[in-house]
């Protein structure tokens, strides 16, 4: 049994109000009771941070359960991770700063004017509106990735351009929304009469973003004339490749050298456009040089030879075929050769065109001659 005159209860009440006055020391307007409330919250937030996002993400994921059967969970915690967090960590830092209070001594005034009060509150705030705006538009990636996924399986590749067309427009309209409501909420503006303003400084706005807004009427052209679609293999220029996106401002090309190439979509609406994918067969157009010794019964021969190899290969179209004698050039007589191959798929034409070459090195060859090499004679008279 416990009684005061007990040591040991004289003792431990003897700690207990030790601690207790060290607790209640100030410093800086502040007792190290509430230090230790500051230290020991933002201490617990960071260590509970990944737990606590990852249970709001699951939260937002139970809400939107139904609508992503195709795409899991785990997607979207990949892509809410990095906001939640950020989230969670300012509301942390807002409740542990809560239990301090400013010295008197640094006469700082109340958050309804301006000074250091108001600037950390607005910070703040426009800090929870970033990630919350942050969080919508991962979410808004999600559902994108959902309505890929059931865009890939249908046959129409307009499904698959539709998609992040109407992904971007969405998370543009978000984050105009976003400012808009930080800027009334937060900074208390008006934003009827911000709204009317733009409208008479609209002009000005346009002119200075005239790049911008005709690179958007071009993917507006883009998607409505259908030039091309996601997938098809294009030739503006110099440039050839594979189309991947197309966006607001502009579309994403894989090149054939693997590399990736981002085109201004109004260039791609002014410029000469190639849609290599829209060909029904791959043309193959050279000369051949025979040397100028060759007799003409040779080269008849030869181009016979050849013609008649040509039509009869399972994979020319006939109707298109042209072997000729086609110039004399500078050290050579060169033959046109030209055939159309029934195949939009480029290792096959590469195949074909070498099979048909070796052809008529062999024909050449058959029939006695060779293949011309530049050479320059030079005449000297006496």
């Amino acid at each position: 049994m416990f009684t005061f005159a007990n040591p040991r209860f004289l003792v431990i009440y003897n700690d207990y109000k030790m601690v207790e006055n060290i607790l209640h020391r100030t410093f800086l307007g502040n007792s190290v009771e509430s230090y230790c409330w500051f230290a020991g919250i933002i201490l617990l937030g960071l260590i509970f941070q990944r737990l606590l996002s990852k249970l709001l993400t699951l939260f937002v994921f139970k809400v939107v359960q139904k609508y992503s059967t195709e795409v899991g969970f785990e997607k979207l915690l990949a892509l809410t991770k990095k906001p939640m967090r950020l989230l969670i960590l300012l509301i942390t830092f807002y409740i542990a700063f809560d239990r301090l209070d400013f010295p008197v001594e640094w006469k700082i005034g109340s958050v309804e004017h301006f000074g250091l009060r108001m600037v950390i509150l607005r910070a703040f705030q426009v800090g929870i509106a970033i990630s919350i705006t942050w969080i919508i538009l991962r979410i808004v990636d999600f559902f994108g990735l959902i309505l890929m996924h059931r865009a890939s399986l249908t046959e129409s590749k307009t499904d698959d351009q539709l998609v992040p067309f109407i992904k971007e427009a969405i998370k543009v309209i978000v984050v105009i929304l976003s400012i808009f409501f930080t800027l009334g909420a937060v900074f208390k503006l008006n934003i009827a009469s911000l709204i009317a303003g733009l409208g008479i400084g609209g002009l000005a706005i346009a002119l200075a973003a005239k790049e911008s807004l005709e690179n958007l009427l071009g993917s507006f052209t883009i998607f409505l004339d259908k030039p091309f679609v996601i997938g098809d293999l294009i030739r503006i220029g110099s440039l050839e490749g594979h189309v991947e996106k197309i966006g607001f401002r502009s579309t994403r090309i894989r090149t054939l050298e693997k590399s990736y190439v981002t085109v201004p979509n109004k260039k791609l609406v002014d410029s000469e456009l190639d849609n290599l994918s829209l060909r029904i067969q791959r043309r193959a157009k050279f000369d051949i040089g025979l040397e100028y010794d060759t007799p003409s019964e040779k080269i008849k021969l030869i181009v016979a030879d050849i013609q008649q190899y040509i039509d009869n290969h399972s994979h020319i179209l006939k109707e298109e075929t042209r072997v000729r004698l086609n110039e004399f050039g500078s050290s050579s007589i060169n033959i046109m050769v030209l055939y159309f191959v029934d195949t939009l798929e480029y290792d096959v034409y590469l195949d074909v065109r070498q099979e048909i070459n070796y052809k008529i090195i062999e024909i050449v060859k058959a029939h006695g001659t060779s293949f011309a090499y530049p050479t320059t004679t030079v005449l000297m008279k006496k």
